[in-house]
Parts: structure tokens; C-alpha cells; sequence
């Protein structure tokens, strides 16, 4: 803005008029600028970011559906988080014996009864398989279930489920064969069932979605990218309603081996439903976790012309990138603290609206406190925010974790609870924030965000609130 005291500017045509080359140049005053009440400018200043009212662009959650170490069900998987209850233990769809973590979020049981067809389901990855019944089970739970898809325009309904290791078990079965019996032993099916958008195109070719389809890779944050990238093709007018999540099937022996190898594993084998220790002075790496986790998104326009079940409100999200190293996460949280900032931007939302964080919180060493210290940053008072781990439970699902954490993070707005930090035996002093230790609590959420950060140094902030007309 020109200072108030500045002489009135002036500005001259420099080119000539096209219909008289020999007139002079005219002189045309520029508006002196209007002043503004001290108090008027420091409010504007001041006044928060503005959220979305167009309902086109309004995005709304109206389905979850998920696959989880506590079953296939939504509301027993926040039964069971808020109970307190580990799905940690040892690891036996394999002989582990010889590693030096053999314990991990294993899912057991699984059953894609009525969800996949029997032929197929014997052929296909089990990340393959997660994502189609997570995605099925968040469009039964968005009442579109069924021959009630028929509401919807499929040419403009979109399917963003996304993966960090793929088809791992066919992968890793395809080359074994390879070696063993040679290249003719291969099966067909090796690269369509190993590459990651299968699930993706084999979940919209099962339903018919003909919308954006695609995947996202970006390690351990995934399932946030994909719901930020989800929702910006709603609010561009590219479609009315995403599929959108994440899907992750890694606890087999070249997964288990290749995190071993990184040095990232807790190594707790005496104690496993205590080995996921966020924030904890004791803890020594992150627990293996799998599952998938997927949310329905749709405009506001779109859900309220189909009657949907608004379950919450997508504000807004951003991504970025540490720039910094593969694996370590940049101490000072620079990262981390401009995707949290950005995030809220986009959303329309201030710093102290937010009241509510399901943390990335790994069980690592480095990133643990280099995510507090992001936020920190941010959040300058800490006294109003609470934070919890659902790592601390289910073990850190990899691509599928934002999937699974959104879906506890949207169960905390809807229910007023917050599930516990378990294991938190020996707490970092450096967190202080209430991380709601090894009880759950009754809490209201204002807005809410869910961090998830990858290897590569993606990161990825997604934010939802309860939704209001």
C-alpha cells in the first residue's frame, strides 16, 4: 500500500493516439489512495483465512470403508482403538524366526466374502484385495451400495487409491519363480497384479467408475496425497464424488527384511503389544502395520441432490517435499511446519481453530520430536491441542496409514472421543502437548488435521472439521 503521505502519483500515455500520431500525449490521474483506520488495517491483517462456501466446491466426506488389523469394520475399529487395545503381535504367515523384528500390525482372518468373486480373489495381491473391499465397504457406507450407484454419473465419479510397495507378495513371488524355474514359470498375472495403480483400476472397472483413476506412491504418505489431489478434482469441477485412500499388504519376508535392513524396526520381540511406544523415552522404531483405508468425497452440491450421509467436511490439505534426505526427517521440521501451514491456508483456517491432531508419530527416534517440533512452529499454544498416535495400535501401515488415521480422525469429530497414545510409559518433556496417554478422552473437535509424512521427504496434511450447512 503507498504510504498516506506520498504526493498524489501521476502517470503518462507514453504511446501516441492511433487516430491523431502529432496530439500530445494526455495525462490521466491515478485515485489517491483511500486511508484506512489503524485498527481497520490491523484487522484485515488479523482476520482469518476464509473457507469454501461454493457447494460445487465444498467437499464432503460421506463414506468410510476400511480393512484393519481390528476387522472390516468401521465402528469396531474405533471400538477398539478407543478401548486401548494393541493389534501387535507375532508374526506367523511366515517363519520369522531368523529376523530380528518378527513381530508386526498382521491381519488375520481376512475375508473378501461377497466383495470379490471367488476366482478372483485366489489370484489377486492381497493389497489388491484390501483396496476393494475398503472401497466397496465406504460406498455401502455412503448409501451407494449396490444398484443405488445407478444415482450417479459415472463418467464424473473418480477412483484415487494409492499405494507405497504395490503388489509385494506377487512381486516378490514372480521373481522367486524366476530364479527357481525360469522365466515360463512366471505368471501373467505378475506385472498387472505388482504395479500400483491396479488397485485403483481394478476397484472402478468392478464398479464401473470411469472418472479420474489413478495412483500416488509417496511412501508412507500416500493416503494424504491422494485425498488432497481427490478433493482438488471435485473443487475443479472434474468430478462430483472420488474414491480415495490408500492400501498396503508389506508383512512378508522381503518387506519385513528390507525395513529391517533400513535399521527402522522396533526389535521389542519379548513385548510386542508394547513395542509402538510414540513419544516415548524408550522407544526403538516403528512396528510394521497393513490394511487399507478409504473415504467417499463428493461435492456438497452432489451429496445433498443424492440425500448422502454427510459424515464430515474436507476443508482443505497441501504437500510438499523436506528437499532434505531419503529417510531422516529435517530436525528443525521445516517441512513439516509449511505443509501444516499451507494445509490450513488452503482450508481457511487459523492456527487456533485447530484443536485436534492424529500425529504421524512413527515410534522413531528422529521423526517423533521432528514432528513436534513442526508443530510447534505453527501452534504456538500447545495448552488447547490435543494430539494422539493410532500408530501406538495398529502399527504403521506404510501407504495405507493416512487412510486409516483419517478414519480415526473423522470418528473423533463425529463421536466426541479421542482414542488413546497407548505405551506411553516414559514421556518425552519435550512434546508438551496432552498426547491423551493410554486413556481416551472426551474432547469436541473443532478442526482437526491428520499429519502423514514419507520416506523421500513427502509430506502431507489433510484437515476436516463437522459439517455445517
Amino acid at each position: 500500500m503507498q504510504s498516506p503521505n506520498a504526493p498524489t502519483a501521476t502517470t503518462t500515455t507514453l504511446r501516441p493516439s492511433p487516430l491523431n500520431p502529432l496530439r500530445k500525449p494526455a495525462r490521466t490521474l491515478s485515485p489517491r489512495p483511500r486511508k484506512l483506520p489503524i485498527s481497520a488495517a490491523a484487522s484485515i491483517s488479523a482476520s482469518a483465512p476464509k473457507r469454501e462456501t461454493d457447494p460445487k466446491k465444498r467437499v464432503v466426506v460421506t463414506g468410510m470403508g476400511l480393512v484393519s488389523v481390528f476387522g472390516n469394520d468401521v465402528d469396531t475399529y474405533y471400538d477398539r482403538l478407543l478401548a486401548g487395545e494393541s493389534g501387535i503381535g507375532l508374526i506367523d504367515r511366515f517363519d520369522a524366526s531368523k529376523f530380528p523384528t518378527r513381530f508386526g500390525g498382521q491381519i488375520r482372518g481376512f475375508s473378501s466374502e461377497g466383495y470379490i468373486d471367488g476366482k478372483n480373489d485366489r489370484r489377486l495381491d492381497d493389497c489388491l484385495r484390501y483396496c476393494i473391499v475398503a472401497g466397496k465397504k465406504a460406498l455401502e457406507n455412503a448409501d451407494l451400495g449396490g444398484d443405488k450407484r445407478l444415482k450417479v454419473n459415472k463418467e464424473r465419479a473418480g477412483v484415487l487409491v494409492g499405494t507405497g510397495m504395490g503388489g509385494l507378495t506377487v512381486f516378490s513371488d514372480g521373481v522367486q519363480a524366476l530364479i527357481e524355474k525360469g522365466h515360463r514359470k512366471i505368471t501373467p498375472f505378475f506385472i498387472p497384479y505388482a504395479i500400483t495403480n491396479m488397485g485403483s483400476a481394478l476397484l472402478a472397472i468392478d464398479i464401473g467408475f470411469m472418472g479420474p483413476n489413478y495412483s500416488i506412491s509417496t511412501a508412507c504418505a500416500t493416503s494424504n496425497y491422494c485425498f488432497y489431489a481427490a478433493a482438488n478434482h471435485i473443487r475443479r469441477g472434474e468430478a462430483d464424488l472420488m474414491i480415495a485412500g490408500g492400501t498396503e499388504a508389506a508383512i512378508i519376508p522381503i518387506g519385513l527384511g528390507g525395513f529391517v535392513a533400513c535399521r527402522a524396526l522396533s526389535q521389542r520381540n519379548d513385548d510386542p503389544k508394547t513395542a509402538s511406544r510414540p513419544w516415548d523415552k524408550d522407544r526403538d522404531g516403528f512396528v510394521m502395520g497393513e490394511g487399507a483405508g478409504v473415504l467417499v468425497m463428493e461435492s456438497l452440491e452432489h451429496a445433498m441432490k443424492r440425500g448422502a450421509p454427510i459424515i464430515a467436511e474436507y476443508l482443505g490439505g497441501a504437500v510438499n517435499c523436506d528437499a532434505h534426505h531419503m529417510t531422516d526427517p529435517r530436525a528443525d521440521g521445516l517441512g513439516v511446519s509449511s505443509c501444516i501451514e499451507r494445509s490450513l491456508q488452503d482450508a481457511g483456517v487459523s492456527p487456533e481453530e485447530v484443536n485436534y491432531i492424529n500425529a504421524h508419530a512413527t515410534s522413531t527416534l528422529a521423526g517423533d520430536l521432528a514432528e513436534i517440533n513442526a508443530i510447534k512452529k505453527v501452534f504456538k499454544k500447545t495448552s488447547g491441542i490435543k494430539i494422539n498416535a493410532t500408530k501406538s495400535m495398529i502399527g504403521h501401515c506404510l501407504g495405507a496409514a493416512g487412510g486409516l488415521e483419517a478414519i480415526a480422525t473423522l470418528k473423533a469429530i463425529t463421536t466426541g472421543w479421542l482414542h488413546p497414545s497407548i505405551n506411553q510409559f516414559n514421556p518425552e518433556p519435550a512434546v508438551e502437548f496432552d498426547t491423551v496417554a493410554n486413556q481416551k478422552q472426551q474432547h469436541e473437535v473443532n478442526v482437526g488435521i491428520s499429519n502423514s509424512f514419507g520416506f523421500g521427504g513427502h509430506n502431507s496434511v489433510v484437515a476436516f472439521s463437522a459439517f455445517k450447512p
